[in-house]
This record gives C-alpha cells, sequence and structure tokens, in this order.
C-alpha cells in the first residue's frame, strides 16, 4: 500500500469504520459515481474513495495534498446538516486537512468546472509540500 502504520495515526485514519467504508463505496451517488469514474479514479496523484478518517468516512481523500473532498446532497444544506458539516470539518481540518464541498447540483451542471477546481488545488498543495 505504500504507508506506513505512522501514516494512519497522523491522518486519524481509523480501521473501525473499514466494513462502513466498503458498504459505501458499493453504494456511491450518482454524484460520485460521476466524480470518481470521470475524473479521480484516473488521477495522477492517489484519491481514495470512502476513506475512513477520526470517527467518518470521507467521499473522497487525496494524502499527497491532505485533501479531503466532500459532496453534498440536500440533507447538507439543512441547520443541523451545516452545523453538523462544521463540526465535521473543524475535526478534519485538526488532522492539518484541507476540506473542499461541492454540491450535488455542481456535479451535475459543471462537473469540468469541479475537476478543474480539484485539479487546481491538488497541484497548489502538491507544490507548496515539494517546496518545504
Amino acid at each position: 500500500m505504500g504507508f506506513s502504520k505512522k501514516d494512519y495515526d497522523y491522518t486519524g485514519y481509523n480501521s473501525k469504520h473499514l466494513e462502513g467504508a466498503r458498504i459505501l463505496r458499493k453504494k456511491m451517488t450518482s454524484q460520485e459515481k460521476k466524480l470518481w469514474y470521470g475524473f479521480l479514479r484516473d488521477y495522477p496523484v492517489k484519491v481514495y474513495r470512502q476513506r475512513p478518517i477520526d470517527h467518518f468516512v470521507v467521499d473522497f481523500y487525496c494524502s499527497k495534498a491532505r485533501l479531503v473532498i466532500e459532496i453534498d446532497g440536500s440533507q447538507h444544506f439543512t441547520l443541523d446538516g451545516k452545523e453538523y458539516d462544521r463540526i465535521r470539518t473543524d475535526i478534519l481540518e485538526k488532522y492539518d486537512l484541507r476540506v473542499i464541498r461541492f454540491s450535488n447540483t455542481q456535479i451535475d451542471k459543471n462537473l469540468k468546472g469541479v475537476c478543474d477546481e480539484i485539479d487546481r488545488i491538488i497541484k497548489s498543495c502538491k507544490t507548496e509540500t515539494e517546496e518545504s
């Protein structure tokens, strides 16, 4: 796999949620499938789908860029959904991860724009880590 136990500890990897992540991979939403099969699966930098981090399973995770990519359906736009996402983002950021979010509508109506934005962010993160 290329990762040591230290890498998993550092990124908050949580094997307790591995089975749940496997189930979510089989039940991806149409927007997750569109982004995965249309762009992320063959992206030149490894991106994982349904990755357990802390006590969450994030939609997509790029370890090289320390980037979490979330695809948000309508439940994320309720008051409770927004609060849950805020707390979740705060926790993920404590692992020095950047969290970006796209709505289902953005995926459906502007997949190319979403892919361009993800590509730009990953490339900028890779450049920052290479300069350090």
